[in-house]
């Protein structure tokens, strides 16, 4: 339930309220407004208790919250959050670009992609250090290695970096070396992760699980929220469906609702859920047609020879065009890169 305070409502009787729940077994969330005063309680008890919170001194009114998801709903934070990842905004009037190689490869083709980034306007790079690949005789990253090179490279250029996380126990490590934690679609579901990764206080990238609803990928965020850290990005990148013509099926209904039912940004990947990349550009723009807060695509010098995901990676040429061509879409949504 969400407590709205009075605008007259003192110090002393938010914190008799906050004593009354915690001693009920709630979890409490404080927001402390300009004007008033709002409390989250989650706990299995609100219907019980609603009657006798709204009645207790300095409350205005008590509002159930009625939907699964507590934290990431926006019943419970009506304002849309924003997510501050080094130098970008995502949530804001900023669409935010993020783009690099699928996986980590060696350091010329880290330079060469970063710069190409800076060069129109770009602000995070991404780049696999840790691939979980269906099959294990696949490339599965450089690791610890790739970590370090990402990060100077990123350091050097000025760019924030994202990478995904795949296990509990190399959250602190991870962490080490980057501005965003990224979860994939295969451990949208990996709860301890989740709820490692909360602990860690990074925003978090949260990519929707191949099969999963869209109340089922804001569940995950839950997770993440429930340990605190309240720093996470959606990402729409495609569900599997019966259709075998693209790799994926880009769910842009999805980001148009969960825009509805949450206060989370989100952003959509192009390249994952078509597979081509020549279908990253009409994805790339129905998804911020239809809301997204920003990109993440795949982009390789030489994506031929590209060590994972070569065929929907974008080459130098191709993305400095997909920008250009997103420029009216964010135009007349009101957002800029």
């Amino acid at each position: 339930m969400i407590i709205i305070m009075s605008r007259t409502a003192s110090e002393e009787q938010v914190s008799r309220i906050q004593e009354h729940l915690r001693n009920a077994g709630f979890g409490i969330h404080l927001s402390q407004g300009v004007e008033r005063t709002i409390i989250g309680a989650i706990g299995d008890r609100s219907p019980e208790l609603m009657p006798t919170v709204a009645a207790m001194a300095g409350v205005e009114r008590v509002v159930p919250i009625l939907k699964p998801f507590k934290l990431a709903s926006r019943d419970f934070k009506a304002d849309s959050t924003q997510v501050k990842v080094g130098e970008a905004v995502i949530g804001g009037e900023e669409a935010v670009l993020i783009a690099g190689p699928c996986a980590i490869e060696d350091e010329e083709q880290l330079v060469s992609t970063a710069q190409q980034i800076k060069a129109v306007g770009g602000k995070i790079i991404r780049g696999g250090a840790f691939k979980p690949r269906t099959s294990p005789y696949s490339f599965q990253g450089l690791k610890t290695e790739g970590l370090k090179l990402i990060h100077e490279v990123a350091k050097a250029t000025g760019l924030a970096v994202v990478t995904e996380v795949v296990s509990p126990h190399e959250v602190e490590l991870v962490a080490q070396y980057v501005q965003m934690l990224q979860i994939g679609a295969r451990n949208m579901q990996n709860f301890a992760l989740l709820q490692e990764v909360g602990r860690a206080k990074l925003p978090v990238l949260l990519k929707r699980g191949m099969a999963a609803t869209i109340e089922e990928w804001l569940m995950a965020a839950e997770y993440i929220m429930k340990e605190g850290n309240y720093q996470v990005v959606l990402c729409e990148r495609g569900i599997r469906t019966f259709e075998t013509a693209t790799r994926n099926t880009m769910d842009v209904s999805a980001i148009a609702l969960v825009k509805e039912w949450s206060h989370l940004p989100v952003i959509a990947d192009p390249s994952h859920a078509s597979g081509r990349r020549n279908l990253v550009l009409p994805l790339a723009r129905a998804a911020l047609a239809a809301g997204a807060d920003g990109l993440m695509v795949e982009v390789h010098p030489k994506p031929e020879t590209a060590l994972s995901d070569g065929p929907q990676s974008l080459d130098f040429v191709q993305f400095n065009n997909l920008v250009k061509a997103i420029v009216p879409i964010l135009e007349a949504m009101g957002k800029h890169l």
